[in-house]
């Protein structure tokens, strides 16, 4: 956690009005994440932090390249990705106001704001659902040699069904639908 403090920002002596920040993110930074889907990368964080008075608005904008394991056939491939978000954080005396995704409460107590958690999620939300080695439009680029130990340890469907013939099975498919 200590290779995190670096994205904590510290807002108490800062004056009302617009600050720019900067931050790199690259491999440490995942490693502090457990069960993290990005394991490696190297991205560029622009922060700009309006600060009011009672409350705060982050603007992220980040872009770079994720280092992301491809689902047919487990390379390891890069992927761009450029996103923007934005926080609110508000100040606040009373313990009854809950955070939600948009929102943080920072109580009277704080004196900075971790932005380590934020950066991260969205890091992960910009990386693709199902994760493939080709770009769209071009030919597929998996590794031909793994695609090919696949298709040899693969059963095809009709020579599941010659080798293992189960009677229970096929009495069941004697049965009509209504």
């Amino acid at each position: 956690m200590k290779s995190l403090k670096q994205y904590s920002i510290p807002f108490t002596g800062l004056k009302i009005g617009q600050h720019q920040f900067n931050f790199e993110v690259y491999g440490r930074f995942f490693d502090e994440f457990e069960y993290s889907l990005v394991k490696n990368g190297f991205l560029k964080v622009d922060l700009v932090l309006d600060k009011q008075e009672t409350l705060m608005v982050l603007n992220f904008h980040i872009e770079g390249a994720i280092q992301l394991s491809c689902d047919r056939c487990l390379a390891d491939f890069p992927h761009q990705i450029d996103t923007q978000d934005k926080l609110i954080a508000k100040f606040s005396e009373s313990e009854d106001l809950e955070e939600s995704e948009e929102v943080m409460v920072l109580g009277k107590n704080d004196i900075e704001v971790d932005t380590s958690g934020f950066i991260y999620e969205m890091i992960n939300l910009a990386a693709p659902y199902i994760n493939l080695c080709e770009n769209p439009g071009e030919t597929p680029a998996c590794d031909k040699e793994m695609i090919k130990k696949i298709e040899e340890f693969s059963l095809s469907s009709g020579e599941e069904n010659n080798e293992s013939n189960d009677p229970r099975w096929d009495a069941l498919k004697n049965i009509k639908k209504n």
